[in-house]
């Protein structure tokens, strides 16, 4: 058994002569390529050898992982609409990728030999992977890399213009709704989720009936965190579930991040007095617009506490950094108030100066915080961080969402709440309670460390 400080690594029986491949296959976005590199190394301790198949767009470091194979295959992206919706660019990689893929995997089992590989991890959002592993009758696991509770959204909500929930605005009667067919949304919720319901709902059905026809679903989650989720999903999916996450757990604060990490940051945090600081980051996608972003800037001006902003180049359209904040904000702020381009995120929630997290509720952020015990401020923006978002304030109770987009007064209010307020110190207990809650499913004989122990003796059966 191999340790890094409290966070274990199991390490396989498998010996040299019997060792197993695995061929993995990520979504080209951040949010889905470092879970599966993640799972990659956990099984890779597991004593299998991996090999990672990749898109050109968004292509991982090779470097930062000489332990693996890396393929690359074409995937055209560079031919799609810059703009276009989640549900478009998600289907166009499934058509664009069919036939690249088809002869990478067929070249490499020819490679590797008859009954070397032991099945095929995708991505659960690359759906055409089941026909392809069908054909050549090697058996395909999906990583799905949300929480559970966001697939049983995606099960009960009706993507389709049809439903009328996606044309409607503020001034609606209906705006402010649960929706019925599942009531923890309101309407303004999935009304961010896309804008295109059509094209939404195409992919996530087909994303479903064949996450049904895999072999069996992995889940960067934890069976504390979403027990009742869990139980459903197994009725429902008639295959088996794995909850080995969080997947980050298993090893030092590490980072397959496709940015630059501006890691002065921490020198910066060692100076702040113990979690008085806002983080700020909204992912490696979200866009939002100029007037959003100032007001952003004038509600952490307003607060007066001080600040850590990851501002991404290009998250303002048409902007190249930060030439949209107020004039003289970085002067009135000073060393109060730090914006970077990018941050080593598991090392900043991790500091003791970190007071909560303002983010926009991808998962594995929404992870990252619960694992070091930060409460959140949601501020979500599409796909599934709406779902996140809701669990996060409404059943976990562990951050407070911000309702109404970004708004000065209520950008002070929220993050108040969070930070000074009696109601703060109550989000903090219970998501004190989850970290710890979390540490415990990774030791040996709890749940996520079953769940590994249980996904390798199932690979190995193959």
């Amino acid at each position: 058994m191999e340790t890094h400080g409290r966070d274990t690594i199991l390490i396989s029986t498998q010996s040299t002569a019997t060792r197993r491949r695995i061929i993995l296959f990520p979504l080209p976005f951040q949010g889905h390529i470092n879970p599966m590199l993640q799972l990659a190394n956990i099984l890779h301790n597991q004593g299998f050898d991996i090999t990672i198949i990749h898109t050109e767009y968004n292509s991982p470091i090779h470097s930062n992982h000489p332990h693996f194979t890396f393929k690359s295959i074409s995937d055209r992206f560079f031919e799609l609409e810059t703009k276009a919706d989640a549900g478009v660019i998600l289907q166009y990689l499934n058509r664009s990728c069919e036939d690249p893929f088809r002869d990478c995997l067929t070249g490499l089992l020819v490679e590797y030999g008859e009954g070397s590989v032991s099945c095929l991890i995708t991505d659960a959002g690359f759906h055409f992977t089941q026909a392809v592993a069908d054909s050549v009758k090697l058996p395909r696991m999906v990583l799905r890399t949300s929480s559970l509770g966001c697939v049983l959204a995606y099960v009960a909500l009706p993507f389709s213009s049809e439903s009328g929930y996606f044309n409607l605005t503020k001034e609606d009667s209906n705006y402010e709704t649960s929706v019925p067919e599942f009531p923890l949304m309101k309407v303004k919720d999935i009304v961010k989720m896309t804008n295109n319901p059509e094209s939404m709902g195409e992919f996530v059905s087909d994303m479903l009936h064949q996450m049904k026809a895999s072999s069996g679903i992995i889940w960067n989650t934890f069976q504390e965190l979403e027990e009742p989720a869990l139980e459903t999903i197994s009725h429902d999916f008639s295959i088996p579930s794995f909850t080995l996450g969080p997947f980050h757990k298993y090893f030092p604060a590490s980072s397959s991040s496709l940015i630059e990490q501006d890691r002065s940051v921490l020198s910066w945090l060692d100076n702040q007095a113990p979690k008085s600081v806002i983080y700020i980051s909204f992912g490696s996608v979200a866009l939002i617009t100029e007037s959003e972003f100032q007001e952003v800037a004038h509600g952490l001006a307003n607060i007066g506490l001080p600040f850590l902003w990851v501002v991404r180049p290009g998250i303002v359209p048409g902007s190249q950094w930060l030439e949209a904040l107020p004039e003289k904000f970085l002067e009135s702020v000073g060393d109060g108030g730090r914006i970077v381009k990018w941050a080593p995120q598991q090392d900043v929630l991790a500091h003791p100066a970190t007071g909560c997290f303002w983010t926009h509720c991808g998962w594995n952020s929404t992870l990252e915080s619960i694992c070091e015990g930060v409460p959140m401020v949601c501020s979500p923006c599409f796909v599934d961080q709406p779902v996140n978002a809701r669990y996060v304030s409404d059943v976990w109770k562990i951050g407070v969402l911000l309702e109404d987009g970004f708004d000065r007064v209520g950008i002070e209010r929220a993050i108040k709440r969070v930070m000074v307020e009696k109601e703060g110190e109550e989000i903090r207990e219970r998501i004190t309670s989850l970290k710890e809650k979390v540490n415990l499913s990774l030791e040996e004989g709890g749940s996520s460390h079953q769940s590994l122990k249980g996904l390798v003796d199932y690979i190995l059966s193959f």
